[in-house]
């Protein structure tokens, strides 16, 4: 079976048709929110707050549903327009922006307390058009990140290497533009299982603290946010989690609310028996 990257570019792949069925695919959405949740895990957050986060290839908002569960605020970006159209018809909560990053990123030095991609850093490397020199874009890309990074802030990236020499370009060009950290490959010994995710770190936090790079998973049992992991996407298949209330009802409203709380916001409305509650017309 081809790679989806060989096929066609991301905004033509991803067409309408490819991006709904993307979206409603129930086992692509179990295995997206599976390596979100990984990815947040090794972003090691202060748990206590809510962080400003980028989805890199945030797609139709998949990932980003995680980060609202976390309670984190957050900005995606992508390259096709039909993923972003359907992350607009699910009111997502982050703020979308449509944008090739192999161009780079023009967002304000210091301005994400980490970053997030799944299944999107392999496309970079594909030259699908003369003019996509994969070395120079992934250069632009990297070199823009980490200008838009906290000190000390982390980028983790789930992706699917095509090869040996891939994966070394990737990182030989990310350390260049400033980052550390390296490899973490979780069940390196299951070829099913196997997952891949790039895990850098955008200069030190403190004066003399070091930053480790985390362990990858080896089996079942090998971590105790492998449990925690289960157990969310349990919740969300029970329909426990994940699932949005209808817009403008009660449940919604006090999502929204809660969600402004964690955000630090000072203004939100309480919560009363009225909340949601349709007025009666008045003559």
């Amino acid at each position: 079976m081809s790679r989806p990257e060989h096929i066609a570019p991301p905004e033509l792949f991803y067409g309408e048709t490819e991006a709904k069925k993307y979206t409603r695919n129930t086992r692509i959405a179990a295995i997206q929110a599976e390596m979100t949740m990984r990815a947040v895990e090794l972003l090691c957050l202060d748990e206590r707050q809510p962080h400003y986060l980028l989805d890199i290839g945030c797609g139709s908002g998949l990932s980003g549903e995680i980060l609202d569960e976390d309670g984190h605020i957050w900005a995606g970006m992508d390259i096709a327009p039909s993923m972003l159209d359907i992350a607009i018809e699910k009111d997502v909560e982050g703020d979308l922006l449509m944008q090739d990053i192999g161009q780079g990123m023009g967002f304000r030095p210091g301005t994400f307390d980490g970053a997030i991609s799944i299944s999107v850093l392999q496309w970079l490397c594909n030259a699908d058009k003369t003019e996509n020199r994969p070395r120079y874009r992934l250069q632009r890309f990297f070199s823009t990140l980490f200008m838009a990074l906290q000190r000390g802030a982390r980028a983790v990236f789930q992706f699917y290497p095509e090869n040996d020499a891939q994966v070394e370009m990737i990182m030989g060009v990310s350390m260049k533009c400033g980052f550390t950290g390296g490899l973490v490959v979780d069940y390196p010994n299951s070829k099913k299982a196997r997952k891949f995710y790039l895990c850098l770190f955008a200069g030190q936090a403190a004066a003399g603290e070091r930053q480790e790079l985390p362990k990858g998973l080896e089996s079942e049992d090998s971590s105790a946010g492998v449990a925690y992991t289960q157990a969310r996407i349990q919740d969300r298949a029970h329909g426990k989690q994940g699932r949005k209330p209808v817009k403008n009802s009660a449940d919604w409203i006090l999502h929204k609310k809660e969600l402004a709380r964690k955000r630090g916001k000072e203004d939100v409305p309480l919560d009363s028996k009225y909340t949601g509650r349709r007025r009666k017309p008045r003559f």
